[in-house]
This record gives C-alpha cells, structure tokens and sequence, in this order.
C-alpha cells in the first residue's frame, strides 16, 4: 500500500481514535498529539499482515496515551501551588484553546468525569475507558497495560468503584445538596447578585487557597452578601464548573478542558449554603476523594 492510500485509510479511523484519545486524555490538544504520533508509527510499520488495522490503530493509541498519562502523572507529583493570576486570570495554559473546542469536548465527556478519571491511576483509566467506553475485551487490553486479562478487569472494576465513590453517597439528601448547588451555580453563571443571596445562608464563610485570591486579600470572606458579590465578580470561571462528590459530599469541581482547577468543598444546611472551602493547590487537591454524583458510563 503507498502512503497516501495509507494516509487516506487512516483519515477513516481518525475521528475513533481522537475519540479514544480525548477520554484517556482529556486534553484536545494532547489527544491530537497522541493520534499524530500514532499515524506516524503507521507510516513506519508494515501492516500488510494485520487482519484488524483498526485494533491495531486503537492498540497504538492506547499505549501511546498511556505513557502520556504516566509522564503526566511524573509531572504532577512535581507541581506547585497555582498563582492567583493563574487561577482567575483571563487566560490561562488551560483556559486559551479554541472556545468552541473547548465546549465540544465537554459535552462529549463532560469536566465531571474527566476530573475524576484524572485521580485514576493511567492503567487504571485506560483500562476502564477501553472496556467500559469502548467495549474493547480484556484479552486485548492486558498486552496494552501489561497485565494478564483477569488483572485488566480487576483495573477496570476499581476504577468503576472509584467514579462512583463512597457507598451510601447518592440518595434523598445528596439529591437535596445537588438541588441546591445546581441553583448556586446557575446564579453564578448569570451574574445573579440576588439569586446568589437566596441560595446562601446569611452567615455563609467562604475559606480559600492562598492562590484563590490576589495577595494581600483575606482568604476567608463572610456573610451572603459579600460572599455573592465576590462570586460574581469571579464567576467567569463558573462556565467551567460541574457538580461532583467531594470527599462525600456534593461540590463543585472547576476544570477548563477537563483540567482541574479548583473544587468547592460546600456544606448546606437547609436549602443554604453554610460553607464554601475554595481548594485550588495541586497538594491539597490530591488529597480529595472525588467522585461522579450520577456514575452512569460515559459515552
């Protein structure tokens, strides 16, 4: 086969594999980089005898995206906390892709899961993703994390447990909490100053990360009016926000591109918000049990 018929046949899988990609990585541009280098290790190898070419081509993708996973993993171990201007600046590393880019990977995965198949261990995820998103059996996934098939479903079955979360988390009063900051976030998104005080309580405390706020500001602000007032200044970033299990408890997690950025902590006390704990250093964020309110298997 000359390249270019090659080149051709593998345009037909292209939009598979970035599919592939964008869940184990959650980064478009990452996920592009993982189907280019693909496509060239196709255009090195003689595929002539592969019964399967888009096995194959998945196969490929798989690995690749797994060392990818693991160099970021290294990388994360490394980081500091975030600058403010990082943070809440208008445009950050995560936050100056292409917007509609942005909004179209975040329908197709949602920022929710991604978050949370990011606490996953890269073997973790992509045996999960494989099996659980794209059916592919576990014959054919142990060779790609390097463990036999009953392994790589014990992989995938552990990272099921961990997107669900802690048992007894989901029922009336969780459902209750998601209500509540389902009209949180909702206000913040609109700039709803008022909406914003009716879904606080009047002595809310909102605690912050250092990096949450400009030097020299207080990390602690208190009462709903000055609480709703700061949201609204900063609730730019609420486009970027979902609800998620937080150690437990119904939160929020704010991720551009699947990236997270900060999580809420929140602690509701009626149909209010009581406390609101902004966590935006990498150390601290590591240290949270995060977990999807409705674990249905993404698509």
């Amino acid at each position: 086969m000359g390249e270019h018929d090659m080149a051709e046949l593998f345009e037909t899988y292209r939009p598979h594999l970035r599919a592939v990609a964008h869940r184990m990585l959650g980064v478009a541009g990452e996920a592009d980089d993982a189907v280019q280098e693909t496509w060239l290790r196709l255009s090195r190898s003689d595929v002539g005898e592969v019964a399967n070419l888009g096995g194959w081509l998945t196969t490929v993708v798989s690995r690749v995206s797994l060392d990818m996973l693991r160099a970021r993993a290294a990388r994360r171990e490394e980081a500091e906390p975030w600058p403010y201007d990082q943070v809440w600046g208008d445009r950050t590393a995560d936050d100056a892709g292409d917007p509609e880019q942005e909004a179209v990977l975040a329908d197709a995965v949602g920022r929710a899961l991604l978050v949370v198949l990011d606490t996953l261990t890269p073997a973790e995820r992509i045996a999960f993703v494989l099996h659980d998103v794209f059916a592919v059996p576990f014959d054919q996934i142990g060779p790609i994390v390097g463990r036999s098939p009953v392994a790589a479903k014990k992989l995938a079955s552990r990272a099921r447990h961990r997107l669900r979360g802690r048992p007894g988390t989901v029922g009336a009063r969780a459902a209750r909490h998601r209500r509540v900051v389902d009209a949180f976030l909702t206000a913040s998104r609109e700039g709803d100053l008022e909406a914003l005080m009716a879904v606080l309580a009047p002595g809310v405390v909102r605690r912050a990360d250092a990096a949450a706020v400009p030097a020299g500001t207080p990390t602690v602000v208190r009462g709903a009016r000055a609480v709703a007032r700061e949201t609204v200044v900063l609730g730019r970033r609420a486009r970027f926000a979902e609800p998620a299990l937080v150690n437990g408890a119904v939160g929020i997690v704010v991720a551009p591109r699947g990236r997270l950025l900060l999580a809420l902590r929140v602690k509701v006390e009626g149909e209010r918000i009581a406390e609101i704990d902004v966590i935006a250093d990498p150390a601290r964020l590591r240290t949270l049990d995060l977990a999807l309110i409705d674990a249905a298997p993404c698509g």
